[in-house]
């Protein structure tokens, strides 16, 4: 319990740390009423991390999916759903989720996601409110699935009460959490052997960066900026493991003694820390830069300032557990081997 109250939390915050104003045109939802489905919802106990079973086994190629590998259960958030075919009208009501049934190939099987998912460029962007949505707006769009990365009420249970079975993805936790919900889409939408395929991608390119890179970032300090007001994470974050890869040492840690992982420092304690590098996740909901911050009273005299060691992240691959770590991680090593230079 616990630890589901905690990823509820993280994700709630991850998803504000990922705000950004939106110029994409968004699709109204058509005017139908929500349809009957034979698909069944489950509760079960509660995880983070996905399981899944299969009737039969199946294998495609990147991108093809399956029809054959239903029913399949999924093992979720807030417990299980068993879907008895493949889902051809997704709506998904997570950034995160969005970015991965497109990575899977599943993107022809999405009808519509919320009014943040803004990657890709040609995702079904709607007025769906991400933080907020309705059960008639969601059913609306006739969906055969639903995936969400929070219940922000009682849009689980109205949805189930419909027919329609949902999918609750809370923030990552840790790699592997990310790479079994990348596993659990990838089995719900008939995508098995393109997820699998991903997550094996993503943790070769992991372990070959922290093969190479490991020792020499254990040298270096860093921030990470979640906002203009100081909030940040610990290395026991999704986050901070990410920073983790590479070697480099959190200034944050010492200020989490309740081991919440996401501390808000005080700006005495951050020019205390003088940090080698400082990442920015806040370019976009706070509009903060390497200008901005350099202008706050006595940062300018940080190293990481003189030195230009301040990264500008862009926001939402800083705060998505998808498949775009591997560009948030770039960032990271581009940063560490710039200190080298």
């Amino acid at each position: 319990m616990i630890k589901r109250k905690l990823a509820l939390v993280v994700t709630i915050v991850m998803i504000l740390g990922g705000c950004s104003d939106s110029t994409e045109t968004t699709t109204q939802a058509p005017d139908t009423t929500a349809p009957s489905t034979t698909t069944s919802s489950t509760p079960a106990v509660t995880t983070t991390v996905a399981d899944v079973t299969t009737t039969q086994a199946s294998t495609t190629t990147s991108g093809d999916p399956v029809t054959d590998g239903y029913p399949v259960t999924i093992t979720h958030g807030t417990g299980e759903v068993t879907l008895e075919s493949r889902p051809e009208a997704i709506v998904s009501i997570s950034p995160t989720a969005t970015e991965i049934l497109f990575a899977l190939g599943a993107g022809n099987q999405v009808a519509a996601v919320d009014s943040i998912s803004n990657f890709p460029a040609d995702a079904p962007v709607t007025e769906l409110n991400a933080f907020a949505p309705s059960v008639e707006a969601i059913a609306a769009f006739e969906p055969d699935l639903v995936v969400m990365s929070f219940d922000p009420g009682d849009i689980e249970s109205g949805l189930n009460a419909l027919g329609i079975p949902v999918i609750v993805q809370f923030s990552a936790l840790s790699l592997d959490d990310a790479y079994a919900q990348i596993e659990a889409l990838g089995a719900a939408s008939g995508h098995v052997e393109a997820a699998a395929e991903i997550v094996d991608e993503m943790g070769r390119t992991i372990d070959e960066l922290n093969a190479e890179l490991g020792r020499i970032g254990s040298n270096f300090s860093y921030y990470h900026e979640l906002d203009d007001t100081y909030f940040s994470v610990t290395s026991s974050t999704f986050i901070g493991e990410i920073y983790s890869v590479v070697g480099l040492q959190n200034i944050a840690d010492p200020a989490d003694a309740e081991g919440f992982g996401f501390p808000q420092l005080s700006p005495e304690f951050i020019l205390e820390a003088d940090p080698d590098l400082i990442f920015l996740a806040d370019t976009k909901c706070c509009g903060q830069t390497a200008q901005t911050l350099a202008e706050r009273p006595g940062w300018d005299q940080l190293s990481a300032v003189q030195n230009g060691n301040v990264i500008e992240l862009d926001d939402d691959i800083a705060s998505r557990w998808g498949p775009r770590v591997i560009d948030f991680l770039g960032a990271i090593v581009a940063a560490l081997e710039a200190l080298g230079e």
